[in-house]
């Protein structure tokens, strides 16, 4: 299996630390506000790639942090009349309701940054003991130019970064370029040995890593915008304080676009996951995501969406039969083709173009094609299950069916009934309008050899 390492900027084997095991760190969330469609390429493709190595028989622990201490949730926090407590839990708990609808499986770890404070003070204190960083009138700041390899996964030479670096008004830094480590807050903060403060943004993320998965880890993910400052801080300030290599593989997915611009909340033109939701389902946004390389830029537009709309259509109409337990999908030429795809840099795209094919095999009748398809389908993270009709959905089909008739039915079983006598005696203009009146109300009907059945559109 190989991934491209942004580190290195090229392809390379994929060997863990441990025989058989990964320790897998992916950048978690802010929560101050809803989680937008750039935030469902980031955690969907990590989603995927933990998927994948399970299905490839590693033992994954995959831990994904809460950033619930940060200026953004303080300024909403005054801004709303609440505690940041109250701000970070109620943004914690639509965050993870986002992420369910997405059908995204939950990290084995998920800890919280105000939950891990005494680990970043430990990191802190290291770095001041071994003369990395330095404490200025409650505020400590961490010696860039101290270690020699920063700049490295960015790609940026120093004397680059310090022509654009600056001193912020009531900073008290030695040079430009150091950055924050802790932060002096009277209001906010926490009690730590440099007085009240609360911790600077990067180093949460490399006590929350040190602590629950160790000093040095295979995987960090998260995407292309944390590449610098945030993972390159992350790297100065665990490489000085452990003495010892942080990351084997930094993997990095590109951005979502809209108008050939960075989807941004600063920008203003995010779409929320919950809004995308109204309008296509979980399968429809994580197809649309995986048609493209997850180091590439992905376009949005309603264009692609509908195409992805119509791909997500077709594998879950599939004709489906009962899953073969005993099947070994090892030997199958599918499964083979999918593994060569995945194993390379994760190519979802032609892993697709697999599941495609399988569903053509499956709607011809080809025994355990639907099998096949359902296993390497569900290590995409796609589900199978047909969406089932609420009492209010049905209520709604009757009612538009009997509008657009102009008579009235009590029952969808009296609309099929007529359905089928429409079509026994080829009158199509009935049977057309019951169809496209339950189509308008989000109704199919299929006619199987066990009769005719609902399901949501």
């Amino acid at each position: 299996m190989k991934l491209f390492n942004s580190y290195s900027n090229q392809l390379e084997e994929f060997k863990p630390i441990e025989e058989n095991k990964v320790k897998m760190y992916v950048c978690g969330p802010t929560v101050y506000d809803y989680a937008h469609l750039g935030h469902a390429r980031c955690y969907i493709t990590w989603d995927v790639l933990y998927r994948y190595l399970k299905f490839k028989g590693y033992d994954v622990t995959y831990c994904r942090n809460v950033t619930d201490v940060d200026d953004k949730i303080l300024k909403k926090a005054e801004k709303e009349g609440k505690t940041p407590t109250e701000v970070s839990q109620y943004w914690y708990k639509q965050f993870e309701n986002s992420m369910k609808a997405l059908n995204t499986l939950k990290p084995d770890i998920e800890p919280f940054a105000t939950k891990t404070l005494g680990e970043m003070i430990s990191i802190v204190k290291d770095l001041i003991a071994k003369g990395y960083a330095y404490e200025a009138n409650g505020d400590v700041y961490f010696r860039v130019k101290k270690f020699p390899k920063y700049g490295y996964l960015s790609k940026q030479p120093i004397d680059q970064l310090e022509s654009g670096a600056r001193i912020e008004v009531g900073e008290q830094k030695e040079d430009p370029l150091d950055f924050a480590l802790w932060k002096k807050d009277e209001k906010f903060g926490y009690k730590s040995p440099w007085g009240v403060g609360r911790p600077g943004w990067h180093i949460e993320c490399s006590a929350m890593s040190r602590k629950y998965l160790g000093k040095t880890i295979d995987i960090h993910a998260g995407g292309a915008d944390l590449i610098f400052p945030h993972h390159e801080n992350e790297i100065a300030q665990s490489e000085c304080a452990n003495g010892c290599k942080f990351v084997n593989y930094w993997l990095h997915n590109g951005f979502v676009t809209i108008n050939k611009e960075k989807m941004s909340k600063s920008l203003g033109n995010f779409l929320t996951i919950d809004d995308m939701l109204k309008n296509y389902d979980a399968n429809t946004l994580r197809l649309f995501i995986l048609t493209n390389h997850y180091r590439m830029p992905v376009e949005f537009s309603d264009e692609a969406l509908t195409s992805a709309q119509a791909g997500a259509k077709r594998l879950l109409n599939t004709k489906q039969t009962p899953i073969n337990e005993n099947l070994d999908i090892t030997t199958t030429d599918e499964y083979k083709a999918f593994v060569e795809a995945m194993d390379d840099d994760l190519n979802t795209s032609k892993a697709l173009a697999v599941l495609f094919e399988l569903a053509t095999k499956a709607n011809k009748g080809e025994k355990d094609a639907y099998t096949i398809l359902y296993k390497l389908g569900t290590t995409l993270g796609f589900t199978f299950e047909k969406a089932s009709l609420s009492e209010d959905d049905l209520k709604n089909a009757i009612e538009q069916t009997s509008k657009a008739l102009g008579k009235t039915f009590s029952s969808m079983d009296e609309i099929i009934e007529l359905r089928k006598q429409a079509r026994a005696e080829k009158n199509w203009d009935i049977a057309d309008k019951i169809r496209i009146a339950l189509d308008n109300a989000g109704v199919i009907l299929k006619d199987t050899k066990e009769g005719t059945i609902l399901e949501a559109k």
